[in-house]
């Protein structure tokens, strides 16, 4: 059982352990913000942003392991460092910047007077990353992909 465990993460590494990684940061978010807010947040498992960025985690765990693999010299390696620097820049530019325009139209809608504009619900907010937490899932995806 524990054998047949063990070779289905070799034959299928590069879906499995970016995936444990996506999801082992993903949880340690949900359990930080059960211990600061005292609220149990399922819903966070599923959301962008926060620290650190799981996407940069995941890309470059994935690009380590392909450079491990078949060499720094190789095209997917290119391929892969190109699509990681890709991932890390939405992350915390275009996204972040999505974040921060969402706060600011939350805050105009709700000002009493200033629209007349009706919304259901709010905008998510935390959609981004900053610089620092984008290195910090770097460094861990760094991390991961040298030891599998």
């Amino acid at each position: 059982m524990i054998q047949g465990i063990i070779e289905f993460i070799q034959e299928y590494k590069y879906i499995v352990i970016p995936f444990l990684v996506w999801f082992g940061i993903q949880l340690f978010k949900v359990i930080y913000d059960l211990v600061t807010t005292k609220k149990f947040n399922f819903k966070r498992i599923l959301q962008a942003g926060g620290m650190p960025s799981s996407h940069s985690a995941v890309v470059i765990a994935l690009t380590t392991m392909i450079g491990k693999d078949v060499g720094i010299q190789s095209p997917l390696f290119g391929v892969s460092v190109i699509f990681s620097f890709v991932v890390m820049y939405d992350a915390a530019g275009i996204r972040r910047a999505a974040g921060k325009q969402a706060k600011l139209l939350n805050k105009i809608v709700e000002t009493p007077g200033l629209t007349g504009v009706q919304v259901s619900e709010r905008l998510v907010e935390v959609l981004g990353h900053t610089p620092f937490q984008v290195l910090v899932g770097a460094l861990i995806g760094l991390i991961v992909g040298l030891i599998f």
